[in-house]
């Protein structure tokens, strides 16, 4: 007696855009972390490719904001708080750098990618956190100039610096928290790509690079602390170089900001995405 097979049934999945304010889907980007790897390798080696220098970049651009902004701190006569200025420069330059390439890469990271965002359906919110990412393989390297200096300057670390990789962490949330936003806005506005250049250039001047939080009076230091980077620059001086307190209430301030900031980011980057495909 022949056997009879069940017909095969075919299925089929419909990819419809969210609707209102939906939150991340944590485990469709779990699936999708191959994707995430990739591309975000593909940013590291688009950045360097047909360059000449290739990744000395990564040391030529700190360094040569540092002897630039000793060379003002000097006509400045701008404190340093006892510590060798270009160490209390670098300090601050190795993080802010990790932000601000981070933040500007992934502002552009969804209007740059518009070929897969219009042709095939990838999770949207992989495209700035794989341009977030590469900022570490850059800090790594800088890192390496770093360690020159604190060995010259005989400047030894003490326990502190166990926690460098939570003030790298808080840079790196408030950079993809901007980044959501940004990303989503230059979509529909491109002023943004054109703006944020001068923005960060600004943000600079508002964070202690140049100069330390004891310039600023007492009662504005929380006000002050609004500016995640603060705390990011203030952690990392007192982390390597032992200089000052530890950022304390100010600190708890600068977390709450850049958890707020990336919790609506993602919020607000969700409702947008839909609309990506069409207007990109």
């Amino acid at each position: 007696m022949a056997s009879q097979t069940a017909p095969l049934q075919s299925v089929t999945t419909v990819i419809a855009p969210p609707r209102g304010w939906v939150p991340v889907d944590l485990r469709e980007l779990w699936q999708y972390r191959d994707l995430l790897l990739v591309l975000t390798r593909r940013t590291i080696s688009i950045r360097y490719k047909q360059t000449l220098l290739g990744a000395s970049w990564a040391i030529i651009q700190p360094v040569t904001m540092m002897v630039v902004f000793n060379i003002v701190a000097l006509l400045g006569d701008l404190p340093s708080d006892g510590l060798p200025r270009p160490i209390f420069l670098y300090t601050a330059l190795l993080p802010w750098l990790l932000f601000a390439t981070g933040l500007t890469t992934a502002a552009n990271s969804v209007a740059s990618n518009q070929n897969l965002v219009t042709k095939v359906y990838i999770p949207r919110m992989v495209l700035p956190i794989s341009a977030v990412l590469p900022g570490l393989v850059d800090f790594a390297i800088a890192s390496v100039v770093m360690a020159g200096l604190m060995a010259y300057y005989r400047v030894l670390p003490g326990v502190e610096a166990l926690a460098i990789p939570l003030f790298i962490m808080l840079a790196m949330v408030t950079a993809l928290g901007f980044g959501l936003w940004l990303a989503a806005l230059n979509v529909r506005i491109r002023d943004v790509r054109l703006a944020l250049p001068f923005a960060i250039q600004l943000w600079l001047f508002l964070t202690p690079v140049l100069y330390t939080t004891n310039a600023v009076p007492q009662q504005w230091r929380v006000i002050y602390g609004m500016n995640p980077m603060t705390s990011v620059i203030e952690g990392f001086r007192w982390g390597l170089l032992g200089e000052g307190q530890p950022p304390g209430s100010m600190l708890i301030v600068s977390v709450a900001v850049a958890l707020a900031v990336l919790i609506s980011g993602v919020f607000y980057f969700r409702r947008a995405e839909r609309e990506f495909a069409d207007i990109v």
